[in-house]
This record gives C-alpha cells, sequence and structure tokens, in this order.
C-alpha cells in the first residue's frame, strides 16, 4: 500500500507535536523525514520517527530547543543543541552563519548535544539553492571497524557537500561506511538479508544476517581511504565541537541516552570566489553526455537518482513497511 507524501508528513508532524515539539519544530523535522524517503532513502526516513517520538517522550530530546550559540570567533559558531531535535539546530546554525558572510566569506559552526541530524543533504542543498556552498558532517556510535579490524571502533561520519551550479546544486552526501547502520536497520525491518560485504558479525565474520551485522561492525567504504576519511571527520568534528569520540558516544540509536555526537556546518560565500555556477552546471552536463561504459546506464551525478526517484515518489506515494506502518499507527492511536 502506498501512501501519499503529504498524509505522512502530516502523520509525522503531528505524532511530534503531540509530544512536546513545537509545530515549526516538528514539520521541520517531518519534513528531513519524508524527503528522505521521497529520494529513497528509507534508513533516514520514517523508520526513525518511533525512536524520536520515544526520545521526546522520556524527555532525552527537546522539541522545543534552539539551542544556545556562543561567538567563539568573527566566524566560529559553537553551538550547545540542549537536546533539541537535529535539523532545528542545524537550520538555526545555517540562518545564524548567513549574515556574516558577505564580511568574513567564510563561517564555521561545531554544534554537540544535539539530537541525530538525519540526511545531511537535506543541509547541503538548502544552502546551495540560496547560493551558498555548504559543507556538513557528522559523527555517531562506534558502528565501523577499521580497516584491517574487526571491532567498532568509529562512526559511520557522514560528510554532505552542496555547491550551486544552475537549477540543480550539486549535492554529495555519503557515509564514510560502505552503508549507514539506518540502511542495515531497514533491511532488518523487512526481513531480507544485506551483501556480505556491508559488515561482520560479533565474532568479526562477514555476515548477510542484518541482525547480526547490528551486533558486529560495518566495513569502511573504499578499504583504506575510506578508513581514512571516516577518521578525519571523527578527529576533526571532535576537535571543534567538543564532542565524544565514537567509543563513548550514544544517543542515535536508542532511547536512553542523550545525544552527545557532534556535528560541523561551514558555509562559504560563493561570492568570495572567482567560479560561475552556470559553468559548473554546463561542466556537470559534459559529464552526462560523455560515454558510458554500459549504453543502458548513462553517467550520472551525485544526486541524480535520488531527484529522479524524489519526482516518481512524489506522484505514485511512498511505500512502508508494513510492521513500520503499523507502528506509526499505534503511535497515531496512542
Amino acid at each position: 500500500m502506498k501512501i501519499s507524501s503529504e498524509r505522512l508528513r502530516r502523520l509525522a508532524a503531528t505524532l511530534l507535536e503531540a509530544r512536546g515539539a513545537s509545530r515549526d519544530n516538528a514539520h521541520l523535522q517531518a519534513d528531513l523525514l519524508i524527503e528522505a524517503e521521497l529520494r529513497g532513502l528509507p534508513s533516514h526516513g520514517l523508520q526513525r520517527l518511533p525512536l524520536l517520538a520515544s526520545r521526546l517522550e522520556k524527555g532525552i530530546a527537546d522539541g522545543r530547543s534552539y539551542g544556545t550559540v556562543t561567538w567563539c570567533r568573527r566566524s566560529f559558531l559553537s553551538i550547545d543543541g540542549e537536546r533539541g531535535l537535529g535539523p532545528v539546530v542545524m537550520m538555526r546554525a545555517m540562518e545564524t552563519l548567513r549574515p556574516i558572510l558577505s564580511e568574513t566569506g567564510i563561517a564555521i559552526a561545531a554544534i554537540r548535544n544535539a539530537n541525530h541530524m538525519g540526511m545531511l543533504a537535506y543541509y547541503a542543498e538548502a544552502a546551495a539553492r540560496t547560493g551558498l556552498i555548504a559543507i556538513v558532517m557528522s559523527t555517531s556510535e562506534a558502528l565501523v571497524h577499521p580497516f584491517g579490524g574487526t571491532r567498532a571502533l568509529l562512526g559511520t561520519n557522514p560528510i554532505a557537500i552542496g555547491i550551486p551550479s544552475g537549477d540543480h546544486p550539486f549535492v554529495l552526501d555519503l557515509a564514510t561506511s560502505v552503508v549507514s547502520m539506518g540502511k542495515i536497520n531497514n533491511h532488518a525491518i523487512r526481513g531480507t538479508p544485506i551483501p556480505s560485504d556491508w559488515a561482520v558479525d560479533a565474532n568479526g565474520f562477514p555476515t548477510t544476517d542484518p541482525n547480526a551485522a547490528k551486533l558486529g561492525a560495518i566495513a569502511p567504504f573504499g578499504g583504506a581511504k575510506g578508513y581514512g576519511l571516516g577518521l578525519a571527520i571523527e578527529l576533526l568534528v571532535a576537535a571543534l565541537a567538543g564532542s565524544h569520540l565514537a567509543p563513548e558516544v550514544r544517543g542515535t540509536l536508542d532511547d536512553t541516552h542523550a545525544a552527545n555526537k557532534g556535528d560541523l556546518l561551514i558555509l562559504i560565500d560563493t561570492a568570495s570566489g572567482h567560479g560561475n555556477a552556470r559553468s559548473l552546471a554546463a561542466y556537470l552536463d559534459d559529464l552526462r553526455l560523455s560515454p558510458a561504459s554500459d549504453t543502458e546506464k548513462p553517467v550520472a551525478i551525485p544526486g541524480d537518482g535520488a531527484r529522479r526517484r524524489r519526482i516518481a515518489t512524489e506522484t505514485a506515494g511512498i511505500e512502508l513497511p508494513q510492521p513500520l506502518l503499523e507502528s506509526l499507527l499505534a503511535l497515531e492511536a496512542a
């Protein structure tokens, strides 16, 4: 059964408001969850809503907080999220940085004590659509094993980059693990196996069982290179935000701990450089039109697939796993 995105958006916002979130904050959080569903990223979509609802009910998350901002330097902002919803705190960071960019050209916000940020492309694209370059990073619980290891010691540590480029900003959003834990959770909800190269079980052996993977560790993407990038993000975010390192991080996958990971937002005013969004867009089109190794699969730019999926899903509706739909309806009835 497919359900319209607007119906699910209203449902998500209503559930969050019923658990203490302000109307604006609930709608912002709901919008991010629905955007993830529309773009084919259910790992960052509505499957996270029951956990968010529980965190609000228990007071581990504060649906009315925007966080407290402190200017440490003219272009460096430190934010204590005060248990606020991730999208709310991040968007406040963006709006707080924006006015000084005409003077400084670049500004950074380092965030701690905010809840899960969700799909980082949401923020990178929002900034790029207003003419800004954005780099967004986040850390997580220890879910990823180091290259050559078997024990989870790093976060999935995603990074997103948004760059203005004509009608459609360039947006790259990737975890430094082969997949996010949310994607493994989605396979567990659907009862489907995972590829054998995604994760190891608690004994360090490759597994196709998503539930065994949840007790083990996810592989870094790209071997040593992905591991190195993930480690660099781990250290960079902790150094600037004063947040915990992965082995001590809690709060994005449970409803018992306050979130203590870190997040980083870097904004750059394109007027400070010498680039041209139209020339960037033309270059991206040249890449799309370049000869493909498989004639059935044209060359694509990061974000192209998500954009196509969004258009199709907006029309057809969102299909949720039955167990998830039932849990959301039960929350609505509660």
